[in-house]
């Protein structure tokens, strides 16, 4: 988020960064500076106007409120409230205009259902959607800096035949292995991600009657997620038509030129901020289907650069005026 903040050039005095008693006193640089990281307790947000939280939903839960009691916007990237129906839920491409009835606290949605959403809105505009079926293969980085940290030490010692660690984040080993298993299993065998990618998109969509079945896959990959997603239409809609509206929508990058072998990859997608989007093509399974595959940086459009773009979007709608924020 600090990244993203220096690309946008946010002034590094009226920057404070936040963290756990255990970050307290270190130092990040942050456009050309150094910057000293102080213990987050609710006196910090005094004289901030956004606070950026990407934490555990314990301290979303615990500083949130403090914040907005000091008057501080808060944008959210946990869990913790986005599904609270007071809270809106916000990917600015598709549903920019629910910052206005916030009332301090603004989520962020997981980084799967982001550029999912930006899809079916893009082609929701041409046909009514039926129904959506939806793979996801997921970075490690989805779970944190200790899960891409295993995922690297793991691939070395395979490789130079070495005997493996037993893993601690994730049930196996990621290393050239893929796990049908993103969170914990819960209702009918289902996962909290792919109920998660569920709730979300009828959430942002507006549609709470949307079908959505989503498999979510962990896969040995360091950044960006990918998603094969077959979406069914109420009415036939052709490939081309399919094509240019996503070809259209804001913050989508249509990428499909499959004689050419030119598609999204975690390996072009990484550090971009576009959803890219490729293999357009007609489903064989469905009347009136269409089948797509995308990819996006999980730690960008997936994160931090959704955050920023409310915060943005925010401005453009007088929400807000940042002249001090807080990251956490």
């Amino acid at each position: 988020c600090a990244q993203a903040l220096t690309e946008r050039r946010h002034p590094a005095d009226k920057v404070r960064l936040l963290a756990s008693k255990r970050s307290h006193g270190k130092q990040l640089e942050y456009a050309g500076q150094m910057l000293t990281v102080k213990e987050a307790t609710p006196e910090s947000f005094d004289g901030v106007d956004v606070a950026l939280i990407s934490a555990s939903s314990e301290v979303s839960l615990a500083l949130a409120p403090e914040a907005v009691k000091r008057g501080v916007l808060v944008i959210d990237d946990g869990s913790a409230y986005r599904m609270e129906p007071s809270v809106p839920l916000i990917v600015p491409e598709v549903n920019g205009e629910d910052v206005e009835w916030q009332s301090g606290i603004i989520s962020i949605p997981n980084c799967t259902t982001t550029p999912l959403v930006m899809a079916l809105a893009a082609l929701r505009q041409r046909a009514k959607i039926s129904s959506v079926t939806v793979s996801t293969y997921q970075s490690v980085t989805g779970t944190g800096a200790a899960a891409r940290a295993e995922l690297l030490a793991q691939s070395r010692d395979m490789l130079n035949g070495q005997e493996l660690s037993p893993p601690t984040q994730y049930p196996h080993r990621i290393a050239f292995n893929l796990l049908p298993q993103v969170d914990d299993f819960v209702d009918d065998d289902y996962t909290k991600e792919e109920l998660k990618m569920l709730n979300e998109s009828r959430k942002i969509l507006g549609d709470p009657g949307l079908r959505l079945a989503a498999t979510c896959v962990r896969v040995p990959v360091e950044i960006s997620h990918c998603e094969s997603v077959s979406v069914e239409f109420d009415r036939p809609m052709s490939v081309d038509v399919a094509r240019e509206a996503l070809a259209e929508f804001p913050g989508i990058m249509l990428m499909d030129r499959p004689g050419e072998s030119v598609y999204p990859m975690p390996s072009n997608s990484a550090d971009e901020d576009e959803v890219m989007v490729g293999r357009v093509r007609r489903d064989l399974a469905h009347e009136n289907g269409i089948i797509l595959w995308l990819a996006a940086d999980n730690l960008r459009k997936g994160a931090a650069l959704n955050a920023l773009q409310i915060m943005d979007e925010c401005v453009k709608r007088d929400c807000v005026r940042p002249r001090v924020a807080a990251a956490v």
